[in-house]
């Protein structure tokens, strides 16, 4: 039996944009339900942080999600179990109050879970015992003596949470301190989790990764969601292909004027470009060029020209680089002297600059 594993997909991040709920539909439509047709697969798990607003869902945001995910579930009569998150409790200190509970009621599909549960999988006459499955919501104030005691007596070969364990990253290259040990779940063959939006696994704890990009520190990371197989416990990449976040590089020292004014900018329409300069000896053909990439009708275009003094090419690794906002923040706590904690001082200032994106208009 294969199952479908997807998590945080934050229905309504970016303050609710058009653009971006576009963009989560086109993944569904041309990715995620074509792979469960063409592996038939009837049960997905859902690893929290489905709505992106703890206080509030927007109702276009809630609309759209219904039409183009929680719907189209229902038709194919597929099952879902589907975990609390941070991100969908109102409450900081409980998981009492949550969103995917209070909206989603009428999916008799749906199985919201937000208190530490064990399911039952893959039941069949050959093997009527099935596989049990631990799952975890998020871990809070109220449920964290409940959620030590079924980790830790828990039978079951696989957990899946939506955990904050230490030594993984939010993104990629920001490992965090805080959290869980590792050592809760050398128990499990497999532990699956959401929240943390990198790809990730060590020492048996998977890091699934969220399905679409959704800020600049996502740039070049792969985002999609998992197949795993119940039987031959096999776990599969499905690969988002789309992006939302482009860098480009601009050199008019190596390329033609024909090469520059003939680029194909189709492909950045209604996505976010950063365009990186690295020669710029023409300004009257770099001005062509922007005013072309401005005709497909990017959401936005942001120009770094930070690397004007450098005699020869950039790096890659300059380039991706540019203008990531919590790298140049973490690299500034990384100096302070004080004797402070920097892995909870980074916590912070990354949950506020998600906060702050929140609040952006698009």
């Amino acid at each position: 039996m294969k199952i479908a594993i997807i998590t945080d997909q934050h229905f309504g991040a970016r303050n609710d944009s058009i653009q971006f709920l576009d963009f989560y539909e086109k993944f569904y439509s041309e990715t995620f339900f074509p792979t469960l047709v063409d592996n038939n697969i009837d049960t997905v798990l859902i690893l929290g942080d489905t709505f992106d607003r703890r206080k509030y869902v927007n109702f276009y945001t809630y609309k759209r999600a219904r039409e183009m995910f929680f719907d189209k579930l229902f038709a194919k009569n597929i099952k879902v179990y589907m975990l609390a998150g941070n991100h969908d409790t109102y409450f900081k200190n409980t998981n009492e109050v949550n969103s995917v509970n209070l909206l989603l009621q009428e999916y008799t599909n749906i199985t919201v879970i937000d208190s530490p549960s064990t399911i039952k999988l893959n039941q069949t006459i050959e093997n009527p015992l099935g596989v049990d499955i631990c799952m975890m919501p998020w871990i809070c104030t109220e449920n964290y003596t409940q959620s030590l005691e079924l980790l830790n007596n828990t039978n079951a070969t696989i957990c899946c949470g939506h955990f904050e364990i230490a030594g993984f990253a939010m993104y990629r290259g920001m490992p965090s301190e805080e959290g869980l040990s590792r050592e809760l779940f050398r128990k499990f063959d497999y532990t699956f989790s959401g929240h943390y939006h990198h790809k990730s696994n060590a020492d048996g704890v998977y890091y699934l990764g969220n399905p679409y990009e959704l800020t600049w520190q996502d740039y070049n990371d792969d985002r999609g969601f998992h197949i795993f197989d119940l039987d031959s416990r096999e776990l599969s990449f499905i690969k988002n292909p789309n992006r939302m976040f482009h860098k480009i590089t601009y050199d008019d020292k190596s390329e033609s004027i024909t090469d520059i004014t003939g680029k194909d900018l189709s492909g950045y329409t209604n996505t976010y470009v950063k365009v990186v300069v690295v020669n710029k000896t023409n300004p009257y053909l770099f001005d062509r060029f922007i005013e072309n990439l401005y005709k497909v009708n990017p959401i936005d275009i942001t120009i770094a020209e930070d690397f004007t003094d450098l005699t020869e090419g950039v790096e890659d690794d300059m380039i991706g680089q540019a203008e990531d906002t919590l790298t140049i923040v973490n690299k500034y706590i990384d100096t302070i002297t004080e004797n402070i904690s920097k892995d909870k001082l980074k916590n912070i200032m990354r949950e506020l600059y998600v906060e702050a994106l929140n609040t952006e208009k698009t």
